[in-house]
């Protein structure tokens, strides 16, 4: 790998762990920095979790929602601890069982116990009146979208969109765990036009969850560009497996924080052309040029733009030299260290993809 990929990949780390930062609502504790977040200058709600266990997925939507309902409090912390991991410190405040909810007053490592209910508006409720804050119930605005019977055929069988339905039932327990999983799902992918996450309530709507053979719930259903009879989904329901699948099947290039990958926007068979554009002379690279340009006119979809990128950034390294493609990708970095919006960033982070091919 060349200095300029060696950089790229660098950057790509930095700007994934401030991404996962900043999108999370709830602090991750551990024995490390417990005492510095929890007993100082404000008041925290702890969950102490466990990763296999059901209650706990049950709860997590509801308690990202307080998370989310707290986030610019600066006087209340709300956090978790996965006990799976974090034994000593869980056995240290007397956890036995999943999920035990703990509030620890500012100032305090003494905790009270929640023995409320476990859902959004009860554990607000609690924090307010322990907190002395006046907070509601923050409404998040979910990037699932929501399929009916009107609306099935316009997007589901959208020949132009990838689509990953999930057919729920709004009583199935193991909807509710898979939910918040989903919607992270349909956070990642929101920036691209041409994929869609989307459920379905099959007991509201019998007939359609009935045409397409779902027997139990959830059940997952691929309705690809190419494929709008639908393909079962039947790998792992974390975020992992989901993500893995859909850039698989749809060519995307994410991770499960929604960045993108180094891959996003490179184009294979351009890519062969570009290694022999920077080994070549300048009459060879003319020639190159038009090879470019030819099998860059014979892409689709989003590759089409992505092709775009591949005959500028050819044009301009031939007019401005070969030191063009390393000082752009510098130029870029300046502008992805600004406060942008992300779908800018897509944009800045596939032109250096693709100029870092011509850098190498």
């Amino acid at each position: 790998m060349g200095r300029s990929g060696i950089w790229l990949v660098t950057l790509s780390l930095a700007i994934l762990a401030v991404a996962a930062v900043a999108d999370d609502d709830v602090v991750s504790l551990t024995e490390a920095n417990f005492e510095k977040e929890v007993g100082q200058e404000r008041g925290a709600l702890v969950e102490f979790f466990a990763p296999w266990c059901g209650h706990c997925k049950k709860l997590a939507p509801e308690y990202e929602k307080l998370g989310s309902s707290f986030k610019k409090t600066k006087s209340v912390l709300i956090a978790k601890v996965d006990c799976d991991d974090q034994k000593s410190l869980c056995s240290k405040y007397g956890v036995q069982g999943y999920p035990t909810i703990q509030w620890f007053p500012k100032g305090s490592l003494e905790p009270k116990k929640y023995e409320g209910p476990r859902n959004a508006e009860s554990l607000v409720e609690f924090v307010n009146n322990e907190g002395g804050t006046n907070v509601k119930v923050a409404t998040i605005p979910s990037s699932v979208v929501i399929v009916t019977q009107e609306t099935f055929d316009q997007v589901v069988l959208d020949e132009t969109k990838d689509v990953l339905l999930e057919f729920y039932a709004p009583w199935c327990g193991h909807c509710k765990s898979l939910a918040p999983i989903y919607e992270k799902l349909a956070n990642v992918y929101k920036l691209d036009d041409d994929i869609i996450i989307a459920n379905l309530d099959a007991d509201k709507y019998k007939d359609l969850a009935e045409k397409y053979g779902v027997s139990g719930y959830p059940t997952l259903k691929f309705f690809p560009k190419s494929n709008k009879a639908g393909e079962d989904y039947d790998g792992g329901r974390d975020l992992d497996s989901f993500v893995t699948f859909i850039n698989e099947k749809s060519g995307a290039s994410r991770d499960t924080t929604g960045q993108l990958t180094s891959q996003a926007g490179i184009v294979a068979q351009l890519d062969s052309l570009v290694k022999e554009f920077i080994v070549a002379s300048d009459d060879e690279r003319k020639v190159l040029l038009s090879k470019i340009e030819e099998e860059a006119e014979k892409l689709k979809g989003s590759s089409a733009r992505y092709g775009k990128v591949y005959v500028k950034a050819a044009k301009s390294c031939i007019e401005k030299g070969s030191g063009y493609a390393k000082k752009e990708i510098e130029r870029l970095q300046r502008l992805l260290e600004k406060s942008i919006s992300p779908a800018k960033a897509d944009e800045f982070i596939i032109k250096k993809n693709i100029l870092s091919t011509f850098a190498a």
